[in-house]
């Protein structure tokens, strides 16, 4: 099986290193990585180096570089860019794909499938989520940091199929990963999507981790608010999460290091372009879409979207 990984940062590049690692001890399972700049450079050089709770490694692909062309198709891409990226993500993938080709994204959100569908062709895109906390430490260098690793996808109609089924057996294969296929991956990228969104809105306008986030019950409860609207978009939507979603996601919150501080959080502290469009201004989206207010989540995105701006280089202040 021929897997490239599109976008080598945090999540990227703790799952595919797994799965490198895993093809270097089974030859049928084959990794090609998709990186740029130093990071490509340094992983040519050395390998990728990952930092793990569950163990450190460094994993050398079958090939890494940063031109698609050089791959040709291959059996599936998993996209681990950032949510913003999909787009020209979408258009850079095209030289590797063949009529069997399959595509799965990692991204936080709930619109990757669909960027990736309207380019790719949707009878190539499976669903996808996972859950971990990593990132880029360096060049060439990755550190899961917190969470179990764990990674989910499928149809996005919820039927089984051969790809997703040959796509577990490679995750197999891995150590340090818990994979499954998921029975009804919309729900499972909405259940991500209400912690993500939540958590990352809120961390990034109180500038505070999640221990202190949880304890103090005015934020709490923001939290909690944050949680509900989503809860009741995905309901508008037809999405089919359970009925005490927001207690066991505020339970979930609950048992993580307190130390943890959501990616997009660390984008915009640092002055770094972040998903802020892809989660908070998401659910403000589909809000307008399913004619729902989200009256927290227009607060978190217009409090922190100045920020964003600026990352981007569109205003000066």
């Amino acid at each position: 099986m021929l897997i490239a990984i599109f976008g080598l940062g945090g999540a990227g590049g703790y799952f595919g290193g797994r799965l490198a690692q895993a093809g270097e001890r089974d030859d049928s399972l084959q990794i090609i990585f998709i990186a740029r700049g130093e990071h490509l450079r340094s992983i040519q050089e050395r390998g990728l180096r990952v930092d793990s709770l569950k163990g450190d490694f460094t994993a050398r692909p079958a090939l890494a570089t940063d031109d698609p062309r050089q791959v040709g198709e291959v059996d599936v891409v998993l996209v681990g860019v950032k949510a913003w990226q999909v787009p020209e993500a979408s258009a850079a993938i095209q030289p590797m794909m063949g009529r069997l080709t399959c595509v799965v994204p990692l991204q936080n959100g709930v619109d990757a499938p669909e960027q990736l569908a309207h380019v790719l062709g949707r009878e190539h895109v499976l669903g996808g989520m996972c859950q971990i906390s990593s990132l880029l430490a360096g060049p060439g260098y990755i550190r899961h940091v917190g969470l179990e690793p764990y990674i989910a996808f499928g149809e996005l109609s919820g039927l089984r199929s051969e790809r997703a089924e040959r796509l577990l057996q490679a995750f197999e294969l891995a150590v340090g990963v818990r994979a499954e296929v998921s029975p009804d991956i919309q729900a499972a990228m909405w259940r991500k999507f209400l912690f993500i969104a939540a958590v990352s809105g809120v961390g990034a306008v109180t500038r505070a981790p999640i221990g202190v986030i949880r304890s103090l019950a005015e934020t709490r409860q923001l939290l909690v608010q944050a949680m509900q609207e989503i809860n009741s978009l995905a309901q508008r939507r037809g999405i089919r999460l359970p009925e005490d979603i927001v207690r066991s996601t505020l339970a979930f919150v609950d048992g993580l290091e307190p130390s943890v501080i959501p990616s997009m959080q660390r984008d915009l502290v640092a002055g770094r372009p972040s998903e802020l469009a892809a989660q908070n201004g998401a659910v403000l989206r589909i809000g307008s879409e399913v004619a729902l207010q989200t009256p927290i989540h227009a607060f978190l995105y217009g409090s922190l979207l100045p920020q964003e701006l600026k990352a981007r280089g569109e205003l000066d202040y």
